[in-house]
C-alpha cells in the first residue's frame, strides 16, 4: 500500500466514521477499487486509533466530565448501550471478519443504514407534528438529554449499535436513528454516539492486539505488517485523525440544526449502486 493510498484511506475513514454513512463499508469498497488484497485488518484498527483520537479532542470535556464522576447514570447508559456490540462481535467475531474481506452484502448494509435514517428523521418529524408520545420501543418526546434518559434508551440504542458491526452499516448512524426514535434532544443524541465510539473503537484494538504487537515488531524492523508497510500505517492514522476531528465537529452542528435526509440518500445510492456492479455490471472486483 502506498502513502497516497493509506492517506487517501485515512480520509476516508476520518470522515465516514462520524458522518452516518459506514466507515467500515466505504474502506471495504474502496479496497476493492484499490486492488488492495493483503489482510486489511492492522491498518482498519489504527486509523480507527486515529478517529478515537479526534473524538478525544472534541469531546474532552464530556469525557473529564465523565472521569471526574464516574458513577453517574450516564456511565451507566454507556455500559449498557456497548454491551449488546461486545456480545455481538464475540459471537459473529469470524463471520464479520471474512464479511469485512470479502463485502458480499456491503449493497445490502448500506441500504440498511439508508433506511434506519430515514425511519429516524420520519418518527422525529411525526413527533413534531403531532406532539403525541407512544409506548414501548419508540418514544416520541424529542427532548431526552443525559438526566431524563434511562436504561431501555440505552438498550435500544446498544441493540442498534450491535447491528452496526456488519460492515456497510453505519454506526454513527444506527445509533443516531436509535436516539432520535427513543426521544433524546438532537445534540445529545449526537454526543452519546460519538461517547459510544470510544468503547467501540477500543473494542476493536482489543480484537486485534496481536495484530497491533505485529505492527509494532514492524516499527522496530523486526516483521512485517500484512504487506502494509508502517510508513503508509502512520500516514493514515494521522490523517483519520485530523479529518476526523473536523468530522465530529461538522456533524455535532448538522445533527443539532439539519436533517439526516442527505445522508439517507447518498447511502441508498451507493448501495444500489454497489448491488448493480456485484449482480450486473462487475466493474469492480
Amino acid at each position: 500500500m502506498s502513502i497516497i493510498t493509506a492517506i487517501l484511506l485515512g480520509i476516508i475513514q476520518g470522515l465516514t466514521e462520524f458522518l452516518p454513512v459506514s466507515s467500515s463499508g466505504h474502506l471495504v469498497l474502496f479496497q476493492k477499487i484499490f486492488g488492495i488484497t493483503e489482510p486489511p485488518l492492522f491498518f482498519d484498527t489504527m486509523v480507527h486509533v486515529g478517529t478515537l483520537v479526534a473524538v478525544f479532542a472534541v469531546l474532552w470535556k464530556d469525557i473529564l466530565a465523565i472521569l471526574k464522576n464516574i458513577f453517574q447514570p450516564l456511565t451507566a447508559y454507556l455500559v449498557i448501550a456497548t454491551v449488546p456490540t461486545v456480545i455481538a462481535a464475540l459471537v459473529f467475531r469470524k463471520q464479520l471478519e471474512h464479511e469485512f474481506e470479502s463485502g458480499s452484502f456491503l449493497g445490502f448494509s448500506l441500504l440498511a443504514t439508508a433506511a434506519l435514517l430515514v425511519l429516524a428523521e420520519f418518527l422525529v418529524k411525526r413527533a413534531k407534528h403531532t406532539g403525541n408520545s407512544l409506548e414501548g420501543l419508540i418514544i416520541h418526546d424529542n427532548n431526552k438529554n443525559a438526566n431524563s434518559m434511562n436504561w431501555l434508551d440505552a438498550l435500544v440504542i446498544g441493540a442498534l449499535q450491535a447491528i452496526a458491526v456488519i460492515p456497510g452499516v453505519s454506526r454513527s448512524g444506527a445509533t443516531l436513528s436509535g436516539s432520535l426514535s427513543r426521544g433524546l434532544n438532537r445534540d445529545f443524541a449526537a454526543r452519546f454516539s460519538f461517547l459510544l465510539s470510544i468503547p467501540a473503537i477500543l473494542g476493536a484494538v482489543v480484537f486485534q492486539f496481536r495484530d497491533l504487537r505485529k505492527g509494532a515488531a514492524t516499527i522496530a524492523g523486526a516483521a512485517e505488517t500484512g504487506g502494509i508497510g508502517m510508513t503508509a500505517v502512520i500516514a493514515g492514522t494521522l490523517s483519520a485523525a485530523v479529518v476526523g476531528f473536523f468530522a465530529i465537529r461538522l456533524m455535532l452542528k448538522i445533527v443539532r440544526e439539519k436533517s439526516l435526509w442527505g445522508f439517507a440518500i447518498y447511502t441508498g445510492i451507493l448501495g444500489l449502486l454497489v448491488l448493480l456492479n456485484q449482480f450486473v455490471i462487475h466493474i469492480v472486483p
